[in-house]
């Protein structure tokens, strides 16, 4: 699975002056495999915005460093166990979470926070679909169990993150793990090493699984069987290793350092040496293996868990050894650091391999061929059958749904939708509350929020729309960025940084290549506009089974920083609090949970995000967040105005009454008005509304609004619709919602009863 390509064994043939052996053809095929290589994507990648005044440690590293004052800095890092996951959801996702906790310690910070973004296939059978989805049901099962198991045992909250169902994701799923790490700005890694400094590698020992297991990322996913290239994750462990780690760094004991992840030592001899710009001499024999027959390829390419590579100097060795000793870490001295810029493998002093390492660590990059998906005519484009033109008849279109008016059995069956409904089975079986940090906890916020030691917060919010993305991923892309900063700005944060990941299915198909780079192209467009840097990411390509691709899928984590903890906005609605909206709703369905969920319909227009609107906004939310005019924050996403609504008063378990005719809109139907999900909207509450309109009223281009009141008097979500949307409508209902707020609660609730029936 690691061999090279016809025109990359030719280039390296040229490259070395000489024909490569068969354990350097088995090492650099790991390395220039597509998942750690990024061939296809690195020319891309690297036009995203990645610098600013905050970045200490910017993307391209195992992890990214922000200052946040005070002599603190915070890491983050976002990694992928997809196929792992998609064949072992125990396991594939427990390494996951392992492999990320790894990257935040590579650099020198205590982890203090996990997040998970995941996808899978519809849960619940529906009437269009007889399958009982049990193969989701236990992925979605092992993934959470996985997830929060390691998690809980090496004592890293797992503080949120979000779920989504599409039938693209079908037997497999996407399993994204986030995680921040912190620690003086003096404890971070210098990377700055000196001839004769020694390489360890301890931890774990080196085995034959996960042989392959990059190449097998590397690859669509035919072969559920291959379960060889799946890690087996050992917390335990990792929580040692994190504590020796973190005490060696204390005590000035480690120079460089790097996780051993995807390709094992393949990938971080290469990448280390090639950082350092110095060579490497390895001796494989001194590697402690779990047997004793492995071969030097099996060594170099294994992705054994739970290892990590270190460099220090004689001086440091021994206090670096009782460390290790302290916490029964096995380890060994494997090599050390010379001038030059080879990395040179030896078995039993015999060498195996030599290789430049900026040719090791360097795949050469390709140029994918993109193409307009044809798809996208089909399903962007709607119309009446008897407005067809006789020139648009090859065309395929869509009918639009029946306007309804009575919109209180759509709400109920749009809450029990599991993309929608509460993720509380998910997030009560993590852990969130360890190490004492986490001030806004998983169900209760838009973002979670946790303390930092010098008195700040910060918030942190995954988010992803595949549904979207899969109509217009350039839209698609800019309105997961907006939604996820939206989210940690409900919490009173400014967002300070963004990470990425990006996962698609086979670069080598043109049309799927035209997404990908569409959403590189949002991404830029929203981080340079708004200038917040991307300070890391991850593409995952590869992504389909032989059910067909996935839909395009990036997640987008945020991170936002809040000075003053009087500026993190509460949990819930209070009685008597007035209830606003800012922002503007448009006729922009497309994608929308309405449309898909409970129409059964794939097409229609996306919804747009106008950047300026979209700065001015959030500009004005963080500043009533700031003048202490608001309570509850929530901003407006998937299902609309009315899931939001409905969500706040569920949380808050206060009623609400709402006049959907104040809502600044241009919907031609009503059920638009309620279900559209328009980007830069944000609902809250306040006691003060007097002093909130005389505010929001002095800024320019701003739309804006009171649309209700929150009751405790009142058991029941009502909207309202006092005013005549058009003659054609002068005799409709004035109540089009009345729904108790304890069935409403019940329905939520979802995912909770059709994973209790497994």
């Amino acid at each position: 699975m690691s061999i090279l390509t016809g025109q990359e064994f030719s280039y390296l043939t040229r490259k070395l002056k000489r024909r490569p052996n068969s354990v350097e053809i088995d090492i650099v095929g790991v390395e220039w495999s597509e998942h750690c290589s990024y061939k296809s994507s690195k020319k891309y990648i690297r036009l995203l915005p990645m610098t600013g005044p905050r970045v200490i440690i910017a993307a391209g590293h195992d992890a990214a460093a922000l200052d946040v004052g005070d002599g603190y800095v915070i890491s983050v890092h976002i990694e992928s166990h997809n196929h792992p996951s998609a064949i072992e959801p125990y396991g594939g996702a427990a390494t996951g979470v392992g492999g990320v906790i790894r990257d935040i310690i590579s650099i020198g910070t205590r982890p203090i926070a996990i997040l998970d973004a995941l996808r899978f296939g519809p849960i619940r059978a529906r009437a269009r679909n007889a399958d009982t989805n049990s193969k989701s049901k236990w992925l979605l099962k092992n993934v959470v169990s996985g997830i929060g198991d390691y998690g809980n045992c090496i004592g890293v909250p797992t503080v949120g993150g979000e779920v989504e169902f599409d039938p693209s994701f079908e037997d497999y799923c996407l399993v994204d793990v986030a995680s921040i790490g912190i620690a003086r700005k003096e404890h971070i890694i210098p990377s700055k090493v000196d001839n004769d400094d020694l390489i360890i590698l301890a931890g774990g020992s080196t085995g034959r699984d996960g042989i392959h297991g990059a190449s097998f990322a590397s690859a669509i996913l035919d072969d559920e069987e291959n379960r060889s290239a799946v890690q087996i994750p050992d917390p335990f462990l990792e929580k040692l290793l994190l504590e020796a780690t973190i005490e060696a760094v204390e005590h000035g004991c480690i120079k460089a350092m790097k996780d051993l992840g995807g390709g094992g030592l393949s990938c971080c001899l290469s990448e280390a040496a090639d950082n350092l710009k110095k060579q490497f001499e390895i001796e494989l024999e001194n590697v402690h293996t779990k047997h004793h027959d492995m071969s030097p390829a099996e060594i170099m390419m294994s992705e054994s868990q739970e290892r990590m590579l270190y460099i220090t100097d004689r001086s440091k060795l021994q206090k670096l050894i009782l460390i290790f000793d302290k916490y029964e870490i096995r380890y060994s001295i494997i090599g050390k650091v010379k001038d030059g810029s080879e990395v040179v493998i030896r078995f039993r002093g015999k060498i195996v391999a030599s290789l430049p390492s900026n040719i090791f660590a360097h795949a050469p990059l390709l140029d994918r061929p993109i193409k307009r998906p044809r798809y996208l005519d089909r399903v962007n484009n709607s119309n009446n059958k008897k407005k067809k033109k006789k020139n648009e008849k090859n065309k395929t279109y869509f009918d639009l749904p029946k306007d309804i008016t009575n919109i209180n059995e759509v709400l109920l069956q749009m809450l029990s939708n599991p993309t929608i409904a509460n993720k509380r089975w998910v997030y009560r079986q993590y852990d969130h509350e360890v190490g004492l940090r986490t001030i806004v906890k998983p169900g209760c916020g838009d973002a979670s929020v946790l303390r930092l030691e010098n008195g700040k917060f910060i918030s942190v919010k995954l988010d992803g729309n595949s549904k979207h993305c899969y109509l217009d991923p350039y839209k698609g892309t800019l309105g997961c960025i907006s939604e996820s900063c939206r989210n940690v700005i409900c919490t009173g944060a400014e967002p300070i940084g963004i990470v990425d990941h990006l996962q698609f299915a086979s670069p080598e198909d043109p049309e799927v290549f035209w997404t990908f780079v569409q959403s590189i192209n949002a991404i830029k467009d929203y981080c340079n506009y708004m200038n917040i840097p991307v300070v890391g990411g991850k593409v995952s390509f590869y992504n389909e089974t032989s059910n067909g691709p996935i839909k395009p899928s990036p997640v987008i984590g945020s991170i936002g920083i809040i000075e003053k903890e009087s500026w993190i906005t509460d949990s819930h609605l209070r009685h008597g609090d007035s209830i606003f909206i800012i922002g503007f709703t448009c006729d922009e369905m497309g994608g929308s949970e309405y449309y898909e969920y409970f129409h059964n319909i794939t097409g229609g227009v996306v919804p747009h995000v106008n950047l300026a609107s979209d700065k001015i906004n959030a500009k004005a939310m963080l500043q009533l967040i700031k003048n202490d005019l608001v309570g509850f924050v929530h901003d407006c996403s998937k299902g609309g105005l009315g899931i939001a609504l409905a969500e706040m008063a569920i949380e808050g378990q206060i009623g609400i009454t709402i006049d959907l005719n104040c809502v600044p809109n241009s919907c031609s139907r009503l059920d638009n008005l309620v279900f559209s999900e328009s980007h830069s909207r944000f609902i809250f509450g306040t006691s003060q509304p007097v002093e909130v309109i005389r505010m929001l009223s002095k800024l320019k281009r701003l739309s804006f609004a009171k649309i209700g009141n929150a009751d405790k008097h009142n058991e029941n979500v009502i909207f309202r619709n006092t005013g005549r949307r058009s003659s054609a409508e002068a005799d409709a209902v004035t109540v089009v919602v009345d729904i108790p707020l304890k069935k409403l609660a019940k329905t939520i609730n979802a995912i909770e009863e059709i994973m209790n029936k497994l």
